[in-house]
């Protein structure tokens, strides 16, 4: 079993920056995938980013090129560096791990991109 808490959340303006952070409880290289999605208001959740245990990573086409996942194992905590924000960006972001196949998640952070 694993929990996981984000932060980083905020108010941003368009162009602007956020990194989220994902805090889990053990130490994420026994952790098999871990990612981010979001969900927008009235839109179903959709994926953003992952990266495995060995550190491969791969991001949805809507971010590629402006977010980018990463992890400190060191820490046991998965970033998302979000740049170039577009308020269509705007939704709560969620972390999300796969240990044997059981799929675990936080709570959520809210980022809303608006000027």
């Amino acid at each position: 079993q694993v929990q996981l808490v984000e932060s980083g959340g905020d108010l941003v303006q368009p162009g602007g920056s956020l990194r989220l952070s994902c805090a889990a409880s053990r130490t994420i290289f026994t952790i098999d995938v871990m990612g981010w999605y979001r969900q927008a208001p009235g839109k179903q959740r959709e994926f953003v980013a992952a990266i495995t245990s060995r550190g491969s990573t791969n991001h949805a086409d809507s971010v590629k090129g402006r977010f980018t996942i990463s992890r400190d194992n060191a820490k046991n905590t998965v970033y998302l560096q979000m740049n170039s924000l577009k308020p269509e960006d705007t939704a709560v972001y969620y972390c999300n791990a796969v240990v044997l196949g059981v799929q675990y998640w936080g709570q959520g952070t809210q980022v809303t991109v608006s000027s």
